[in-house]
């Protein structure tokens, strides 16, 4: 397989750039992996396609405002992403990377100093004069390079799932953005068992894929964490004949990294780097729910080692002629 069996065209315009006032007004495109039905509904319609005993796995990472400016002493502007905020030095992307030396000091526009030292694995590692807490407080959101403007106000909320509870994320799982707190009341009134993993999303979602052969390629690894709690609730649900449904891709990698062959989940904790592609098979994720992804990224060929590239494809392109809205911002699939 290779890099250009997942490539697509999409217009521009098609990129949403703003969420929908109300989350679950959005489009939902149901794909029916069994009979290769295709369907338009709206995300509220959600409730129709889970019934009493399934079980609906969300990510509850939380998104933390890594994304910093300040000035050189120069004057020029710089921008610091960070990739982690475990521990000092801390791993960041830094702009203008190839112009700022080694034990440059940059002024932060929210006040106090960062400290530029050599290159890490991946970007550059910087130092603080003050507590990471206290850097956050003036981070902006990590909004996505394909969002094509500056984080507003509004984006601290609309760019965070309503059931968001542990910080770590550096992007937002955006399949559980189309969830209100009152379709989730609605869906656990019908008796669907809704439980929570984490998976600390970052920046190397986003990362492009730099090789023809995609079994080159080499995934950047994420925390994640699922409790003795959720994985018991999970396994009783599948014993008695439930359902899985993964909210994102990223619950997915959780499920499909800790289930056994024997499809039954383990509490574990630790780094996956979990690559889904083509003839990967599914050990416990019975339906996603996810977004329209970049042409090439990995998550697009997860999702099509789940239903199958052609139709994953085919549904992209009708997407498209339909003015469906696309990536974190847009609109929604449901994979049956």
């Amino acid at each position: 397989m290779e890099l250009s069996d997942f490539q697509y065209d999409l217009p521009l315009e098609l990129i949403a750039q703003k969420p929908l006032n109300k989350r679950d007004s959005s489009r939902l495109m149901v794909l029916e992996r069994g009979n290769g039905g295709v369907s338009h509904r709206v995300f509220s319609d959600i409730t129709q396609y889970l019934r009493e005993g399934d079980c609906l796995v969300v990510n509850d990472t939380r998104v933390i405002p890594v994304r910093l400016f300040g000035n050189r002493g120069s004057g020029g502007r710089v921008e610091i992403f960070l990739l982690d905020t475990t521990g000092s030095p801390y791993k960041a992307l830094v702009k203008p990377s190839a112009r700022i030396k080694e034990g440059e000091i940059v002024h932060l526009e929210g006040g106090g100093k960062a400290t530029v030292l050599g290159r890490s694995s991946t970007g550059r590692s910087v130092v603080f004069d003050r507590p990471i807490e206290a850097v956050l407080e003036k981070g902006h959101v990590p909004l996505p390079p394909y969002i094509n403007r500056p984080d507003s106000g509004s984006d601290r909320n609309d760019y965070q799932t309503v059931y968001a509870a542990r910080n770590g994320a550096t992007a937002s799982p955006t399949a559980g953005l189309h969830f209100t707190d009152e379709l989730l009341s609605r869906i656990r009134d019908m008796g669907v068992i809704m439980v929570s993993v984490t998976l600390h999303t970052s920046y190397g979602t986003f990362a492009p894929v730099k090789v023809n052969n995609i079994m080159d390629h080499v995934m950047h690894f994420e925390h994640y964490e699922i409790q003795e709690e959720a994985a018991d609730t999970i396994n009783r649900s599948r014993k008695a004949g439930g359902r899985v449904f993964a909210v994102g891709t990223t619950s997915t990698r959780v499920l499909e990294t800790v289930a056994g062959d024997d499809g039954l989940v383990r509490a574990s904790k630790g780094e996956t780097n979990l690559f889904i592609y083509p003839s990967y098979k599914f050990k416990i994720t019975s339906s996603i729910i996810t977004n329209f992804h970049l042409p090439g990224s990995t998550l697009l060929m997860l999702v099509s080692a789940f239903a199958g590239r052609d139709f994953i494809l085919g549904a992209y392109r009708s997407a498209v002629e339909k003015g469906y809205r696309f990536f974190s911002y847009g609109d929604a699939m449901l994979i049956l």
